[in-house]
């Protein structure tokens, strides 16, 4: 098993800032992605932001440019940095955490509880 812990949600006003951490415990694998989901009412839950535990990364076409993120292997842990703030970025924001194969992939994968972005206009 493994536990997610995520920190950083908010409110905030349109143009602002917030920094997303999550920490990842327990059996941890050294292959893995880590990334952020998030999820507004009466919407799917949509991808924002992986990251493989070599370095590459993926982003959602809505937030590139505003968003980044980045991981630190020796503390298992993911970070989202989310720069200019849109209302349209509201919902709760979930970290993923996936143990892939060598070839890439996913065999296991963990949520986390979410954190809560709001971005008022």
């Amino acid at each position: 098993q493994v536990q997610l812990v995520e920190s950083g949600g908010g409110l905030v006003q349109a143009g602002g800032s917030l920094r997303l951490s999550c920490a990842a415990s327990g059996s941890t694998f050294s292959r893995n992605v880590m990334g952020w989901y998030r999820q507004a009412p009466g919407k799917q839950r949509e991808l924002v932001a992986d990251i493989t535990s070599g370095g590459s990364t993926k982003y959602a076409d809505s937030v590139k440019g505003r968003f980044t993120i980045s991981r630190d292997n020796a503390k298992n842990s993911v970070y989202l940095q989310m720069n200019s703030l849109k209302p349209e970025d509201t919902a709760r924001y979930y970290c993923k955490y996936e143990m892939t194969t060598i070839r890439g992939e996913t065999f296991d994968h963990y949520w986390g509880q979410g954190t809560q972005v709001t971005v008022s206009s």
